[in-house]
């Protein structure tokens, strides 16, 4: 299973391929669209992410496993968003934290965000909007977290 850091370090290397912001988009817009859809069942009220100004749905599973006899867990995020942009970027945060632990996901650090050039290309909105995703995952992984201790 590759780090968070690792695939942050993919991620970087994929959009340092395009110099033209038109083309960055345009790599989030097909991430987004090449995202599964979410499940009905899950865009409910207590899954809409405040703070953003489109509708973002985050679903969190934790899926236990075990390992050498002790029981250690991972979360498991879908998403969803009727905005285009917004579905790419939710993309790329379930692709950097989904399949981790609650540890590693509260001690990552997402530098990712900063280096493709990401909050320097947003609007204020959609700058607000990937905050509250993370800290939404954040705050999974914390609960999650809790239930383990």
């Amino acid at each position: 299973m590759e780090t968070i850091n690792e695939i942050q370090d993919e991620i970087i290397e994929e959009f340092s391929g395009f110099d033209d912001w038109m083309d960055k988009y345009q790599l989030l817009i097909d991430l987004g669209n090449e995202q599964e859809p979410l499940d009905e069942q899950y865009k409910t009220e207590s899954n809409l992410i405040d703070g953003c100004q489109s509708r973002v749905w985050l679903q969190a599973d934790y899926i236990k496993s075990e390992d050498a006899g002790q029981e250690t867990g991972v979360l498991q995020f879908t998403a969803e968003s009727d905005a285009l942009i917004v579905k790419g970027i939710v993309a790329l945060l379930i692709r950097v934290l989904s399949g981790h632990t609650p540890e590693e996901i509260l001690d990552a650090d997402l530098y990712f965000i900063d280096r493709i050039g990401l909050k320097d290309h947003l609007s204020p909105t959609r700058s607000n909007g990937l905050l509250a995703m993370v800290k939404q995952m954040r705050m999974y992984a914390m609960a999650f977290k809790a239930k383990q201790d």
